[in-house]
């Protein structure tokens, strides 16, 4: 009976051994795992930030310029906060101008207040960001909805880039939160020469955009982008290559116009 207790014993302390170095090994896989995970975030971090200190890194902190876009006069302000203005001629001649500060919008016609629906404020509100969000690339990649990734490297036209994954939050990431984007930074410029992103409203659609007409306006870059279409469900990591094969399609333009930094004048200590 002992020599029996004795093996019941034995297998059972082997058993027990055996389950705690099971244990071990899973908890050494998920830590191995969220090391990968964090290097990742950490690698797509910094190129990222190296990004936007290329485009103008602190500046952006208390930019304000202004710009026209499509026959309208945009502001942006980043002291305090933000302020974001846009100001039109609506198809009667009245002056229509839209003001979005720290998430509160407003529209006046000839500066009378506008009362406008829960709907409407929405869609002017994202219409301005829009604006503003692609013509500050890549400063607004510092939102605290962007989720970024390093899903590698790859050359177009001969040079090399880094490859940035975005999507957004749901809560701060806005009405398109669901939308993917992409960017792929210059290794040795740092400079954002191409973006594409896909979204899903109104019908859904893939969008590619080749960077041109860079300028530097008092420490911040500024340029222009040519809009090519690809078809719906076209993998965005597939659009560089489908570019350089001229087999995208050119749908529009996205040119800032005589921008001004309206900070020209003041005295900075």
């Amino acid at each position: 009976m002992n020599k029996f207790l004795s093996i019941v014993i034995g297998v059972i302390f082997l058993s027990v051994v055996g389950c705690k170095d099971v244990d071990k090994e899973k908890s050494s896989e998920g830590q191995s795992v969220k090391s990968a995970e964090e290097f990742n975030r950490e690698s797509a971090e910094s190129i990222v930030q190296n990004a936007i200190k290329a485009h103008g890194g602190s500046l952006y902190d208390s930019a304000k310029y202004e710009f026209v876009f499509r026959n309208k006069v945009y502001m942006f302000d980043n002291a305090d906060g933000y302020t974001y203005t846009v100001t039109f001629k609506d198809s009667i001649g009245n002056s229509i101008k839209d003001n979005l500060q720290n998430g509160k919008f407003t529209r006046t016609k000839d500066e009378k207040v506008v009362i406008l629906s829960e709907k409407d404020i929405a869609k002017y509100s994202n219409a301005l960001n829009s604006v503003i969000y692609f013509a500050t690339l890549p400063h607004k990649l510092n939102d605290k909805a962007v989720h970024k990734e390093d899903v590698g490297e790859t050359v177009i036209k001969g040079e090399d880039y880094d490859v940035i994954r975005v999507t957004f939050g749901k809560e701060d990431g806005g009405k398109d939160h669901d939308d993917i984007f992409m960017y792929w930074v210059n290794k040795k410029s740092n400079y954002i020469n191409y973006l594409a992103y896909s979204y899903s409203t109104n019908d859904g659609g893939v969008r590619f955009r080749s960077a041109y007409n860079p300028r530097t306006i008092d420490g911040i870059r500024f340029q222009d982008y040519i809009n090519w279409e690809a078809p719906i469900g076209t993998p965005l990591k597939e659009l560089p290559a489908l570019f350089e094969k001229e087999e995208l399609k050119e749908l529009s333009r996205i040119e800032t116009e005589d921008v001004r930094n309206l900070n020209a004048g003041e005295v900075l200590e």
